[in-house]
């Protein structure tokens, strides 16, 4: 080696890096990013909220028919050609409905969010509401023939619709026996059974005259007692019925309610009388009757008038107690016809098919 030279030294070169293992973080990042993904879309598209939806039904013109068959038919009495439309409307109620499910019908503008528990109590199954709700389509029935035939002045009778176990009556009335004399007074309404009760006292031994398939029976009775009452109890729901020869027969499934009362009787009307009640015109509505022709109101009328105007209806039937909701939802062309009876109905609907007016909302 000389002195003062610079000398090269080979080195051995570093050695490579080792390879990293599992995985990246930006990996990682992307596993997390779409397991979180995952889980939020199977949260959005399983799992159920308490609510339910609610939008417009379907819509039945009860002067038409419905597979193969009359909404509203009536056997072994004249009836007179009818025309146009007398279309009641619904609520589709949506019920089980997932996150991802209610966003979208939110969205859709068609249909609104409400509480489940709004319609469906604590405790109780879809099926109990189901039946309830049928239960309360059939009263709407009856209670629709008893105000159309009344009003068309068809003679009435009172019969014993409902029978409470372990009571007077039930040891001796029958469910639709007809109800002749309570406590010695003749009764020809339901109003009458009541009212022969009232000067009554639990222990008190009444008579009862009553026809059962056409058989006339008189039985004695001891009234019991029931809370919150002081009069005696005779344990029987009296109800007015049409003394008439013929059978009306309603016929639609797969609905639930009482607000279809009101076309009922209205179609019940129109077809015993001569003339088209309606003059032609495409008519909707909706509302409960009684069996005095009393219209009440309902719920869902804004969804009601957008399945009606859909449906081609240019006239609304508006209970009078939902007035002031149905004008803030009326579709555009629609003409609202305000509501309180059967007979206010029937008058407007004559007056409209002149040309004339009618009570608006």
């Amino acid at each position: 080696m000389t002195e003062g030279t610079d000398t090269a030294v080979d080195q051995a070169p570093p050695p490579p890096h080792a390879p990293r293992r599992g995985l990246t973080r930006r990996t990682w990042t992307l596993v997390v990013s779409l397991t979180v993904v995952l889980a939020l879309g199977l949260l959005g598209g399983f799992a159920r909220v308490p609510y339910v939806a609610l939008g417009p039904g379907p819509t039945y013109d009860t002067l038409g028919q419905v597979n193969g068959g009359d909404v509203v038919k009536v056997d072994g009495q004249e009836t007179f050609p009818t025309g146009g439309h007398l279309t009641m409307t619904t609520v589709s109620l949506t019920d089980d409905v997932s996150l991802f499910g209610a966003l979208g019908l939110w969205i859709s503008g068609r249909y609104a969010l409400a509480p489940r528990e709004e319609f469906f109590r604590p405790g109780e199954s879809e099926q109990q509401v189901r039946d309830q709700n049928v239960k309360a389509f059939q009263d709407s029935q009856s209670s629709a023939e008893v105000a159309a035939l009344s009003y068309l002045d068809y003679p009435m009778k009172v019969v014993a619709a409902e029978i409470t176990n372990d009571t007077a009556a039930a040891t001796v009335l029958e469910p639709d026996d007809r109800l002749l004399e309570v406590n010695g007074k003749q009764v020809t309404t339901a109003d009458d059974v009541r009212a022969a009760l009232e000067s009554t006292k639990p222990g008190d031994r009444i008579s009862l005259t009553f026809e059962r398939k056409s058989e006339r029976r008189t039985a004695t009775v001891t009234l019991g007692r029931t809370d919150g009452r002081e009069t005696g109890f005779l344990g029987v729901l009296p109800l007015d019925r049409a003394d008439v020869p013929f059978e009306i027969k309603i016929s639609l499934t797969d609905v639930g309610g009482p607000s279809a009362g009101l076309l009922f009787a209205l179609s019940i009307v129109d077809k015993l009388t001569p003339g088209e009640l309606n003059g032609g015109q495409s008519v909707a509505g909706t509302g409960e009757i009684d069996d005095k022709g009393q219209v009440g109101r309902i719920g869902g009328i804004g969804f009601k008038m957008v399945a009606a105007r859909e449906g081609g209806a240019t006239v609304f039937l508006v209970p009078a107690g939902n007035c002031e909701e149905a004008k803030q939802h009326a579709p555009e062309g629609m003409r609202l016809v305000k509501v309180e009876k059967l007979d206010d109905a029937v008058q407007s609907l004559e007056s409209l098919s002149k040309g004339g007016d009618a009570p608006s909302c």
